[in-house]
């Protein structure tokens, strides 16, 4: 009897132990499992022990919460232009809800890979060849969008698209690298004749300006040309004023001095002259004699001195004009007159 009771107490606690065990569960990281009682939804365990109740609830599905990558097969794709080309991508989502991942949709992965691959046909069929091989970005952009919106109801969450390659056929991929050449070749000729035009400008503006700058030279040099001449002028009006001053005034000695200046400066003139054979001699040297002894009168004069005395020709014959004039134009002083009545 006692044997019998040993057995049932040893059974009675191994169906405890038993019970208690299927009660605990443990999650591992990045899982999240569902709990079902009685054939329905009861609650989601998170990661770390979790307790349910035996023989009552059990474990139904067992989902991965981590992001995933689903590899989008190669398909083929007509263009809006009718081009034909290849394309394949990846596509990465993350499991936000558990419950409607588990029970909205049957095979989720291949439910995704599906949405995916069609609206990859949709949004690039949609465009040209051109802005799928340049708009790139753009392409991913909207399909990521309009996936994550479909995919929304099923507890997922879409993080990216990625378009991989693009690949037009040989043919049409002969035909661009021809078009890039010529595009190329057309650029290289209009950089190089914007350079030659470049150039030509340059050189034209650099004549320009050297036109300019000689321009201004010649009236520089015509400005002071004139000033000069207009100086030359004024110096001989004002010479013309003295000697008409010194002429009413009976100053002799000055009117000479101004005569001999020019006497001399036509003399310098003629010694100038590239005729080697002219020979000057002046037709009276009593008069150049003369010319130096009123020069002499009015230097000595200026000085306080003496008037000099220009030394006479010998065999002349009574005092030429402009000594005579000289000598008259430094006479003694006198006292001076009384002013006559009025």
């Amino acid at each position: 009897m006692l044997e019998g009771a040993t057995v049932f107490a040893l059974v009675i606690a191994a169906f405890v132990v038993v019970t208690a065990l299927m009660g605990v569960r443990q999650v591992p990281q990045g899982y999240n499992y569902t709990v079902e009682r009685f054939g329905r939804y009861h609650k989601t365990l998170t990661p770390g022990l979790a307790l349910i109740v035996p023989y009552i609830d059990t474990v139904g599905r067992k989902l991965i919460v981590m992001e995933q990558v689903i590899d989008v097969p190669r398909q083929e794709i007509i263009t809006k232009d009718n081009a034909q080309v290849t394309v394949d991508g990846v596509a990465f989502y993350q499991v936000l809800d558990v419950r409607r991942a588990a029970y909205e949709i049957a095979d989720l992965k291949t439910a995704l890979l599906n949405l995916v691959m069609t609206n990859v046909r949709t949004v690039m069929g949609s465009m040209d060849l051109d802005q799928l091989l340049s708009h790139r970005d753009e392409i991913n952009v909207r399909l990521l969008t309009v996936i994550d919106a479909a995919s929304e109801p099923w507890g997922l969450k879409v993080t990216r698209v990625e378009i991989k390659d693009i690949e037009p056929p040989k043919d049409l991929v002969d035909a661009m690298a021809r078009q890039m050449k010529a595009e190329r070749e057309k650029r290289a000729v209009i950089l190089e004749a914007e350079g030659m035009r470049q150039s030509d400008i340059t050189r034209a503006e650099g004549r320009k300006a050297a036109l300019v700058l000689e321009a201004e030279g010649r009236r520089d040099a015509a400005f002071r040309a004139a000033e000069a001449i207009e100086r030359t002028a004024q110096a001989d009006a004002r010479a013309t004023e003295l000697i008409s001053v010194a002429t009413a005034a009976g100053d002799v000695v000055a009117v000479n001095f101004l005569i001999a200046q020019k006497y001399i400066a036509a003399l310098q003139a003629l010694a100038q002259s590239p005729n080697q054979k002219l020979v000057i001699v002046p037709m009276e040297l009593s008069s150049l004699a003369g010319t130096l002894a009123g020069l002499g009168q009015i230097a000595a004069g200026a000085l306080g001195g003496e008037p000099f005395a220009a030394p006479r020709p010998a065999g002349s014959r009574g005092a030429s004009p402009v000594p005579d004039t000289a000598s008259r134009a430094a006479p003694p002083e006198r006292p001076s007159a009384p002013p006559p009545a009025g």
